[in-house]
């Protein structure tokens, strides 16, 4: 492991084999003692420095460019344990899937602090791996704050690793419940298209740019209503908002999700007050035994009486 120097920058040089890499990847490659996440903040604080100037975490890099890191301390753990009802979908020695609810954050950040699902599971859990760092511990991947269901816990760091290396290699099979404005077209289909941050909208993802992280969903349909569709969604990669962008990008916005093209209202039925998207079944393999496992949320009461109301209006 590279030593840290007392004082001064760690100065790195991005070689022929890492150009095109994203900034924040290629540091967390060289400083991989560090969580990718903490390396985000450090180049948004203005810590690294390529050539010099400062830049973003998805920066392509260029062979050559010399990276200068002020490494900081990490902040303080303002996660702390709260009391917060938990509902267990699966649970053993090495993990626990979790049915998130939807509203809930999964961790502290952009000024929420309490409430989220770390301080929930510091209460009923304690200790918790602490490879994804102090402000996030146990956690492996994550849902949007309005997206319900199944989420996977590290209880350690031996589980959290296996896990991990599970997502990354594509072999945890992730598959979400949607409801979408419109008539989807096809009975099934595959989007494959890389998302990035839009630049107009920062809060926003796109998949209307030729760059970006590689994303593929794929869609089928479970049933038909005369303004809306509902499929079933199976993604390979897990990027930021990538159902909703994808989805949204095919002209058929999730329902409720504003952010990306949803009326506020429906009209004829109550308003939904989330969007309509929920996590249901996760399969993967158990860190220790290597046994598959497929756990199943089933679908929300607020979402399960939503399409009742559709129905209840000849929808």
């Amino acid at each position: 492991m590279l030593s840290i120097p007392k004082s001064g920058p760690i100065r790195l040089r991005a070689e022929p084999e890492d150009a095109g890499k994203r900034l924040d990847q290629l540091v967390h490659e060289r400083l991989g003692q560090f969580s990718r996440a903490r390396i985000q903040q450090w180049i948004r604080d203005g810590r690294v420095l390529v050539n010099g100037s400062t830049s973003r975490p998805s920066r392509p890099v260029r062979a050559g460019e010399l990276i200068a890191v002020e490494p900081a301390d990490a902040a303080p753990l303002h996660a702390s344990p709260e009391d917060i009802p938990l509902q267990v979908l699966y649970e053993n020695a090495d993990l626990v899937a979790i049915d998130k609810p939807a509203g809930m954050v999964v961790h502290a950040g952009a000024g929420v602090h309490s409430g989220t699902l770390v301080n929930a599971l510091l209460h009923r859990f304690g200790k918790l791996s602490g490879v994804g760092g102090a402000m996030r511990p146990g956690i492996v991947h994550r849902l949007d704050r309005y997206t319900s269901g199944v989420l996977l816990v590290a209880k350690n760091d031996a589980a959290h690793q296996a896990l991990a290396e599970q997502f990354s290699t594509r072999q945890v099979e992730k598959t979400y419940i949607a409801l979408v404005h419109g008539q989807v077209k096809a009975e099934s289909g595959r989007i494959d298209r890389p998302i990035a941050r839009d630049p107009l909208h920062r809060t926003r993802m796109t998949a209307r740019l030729s760059e970006g992280r590689a994303a593929w969903s794929e869609y089928r349909v479970v049933k038909r209503f005369e303004r809306f569709t509902l499929l079933e969604v199976r993604i390979g990669t897990g990027r930021t908002h990538q159902i909703r962008v994808h989805l949204s990008g095919l002209g058929h916005p999730v329902v409720g999700d504003t952010l990306y093209g949803a009326p506020a209202k429906v009209e004829g039925v109550a308003a939904l007050g989330r969007y309509f998207l929920h996590a249901h079944r996760i399969r993967f393999h158990l860190p220790t035994t290597g046994e598959e496992v497929t756990v199943v949320s089933p679908l929300p009461s607020e979402l399960e009486e939503w399409l009742d109301g559709l129905l209840a209006v000849g929808d």
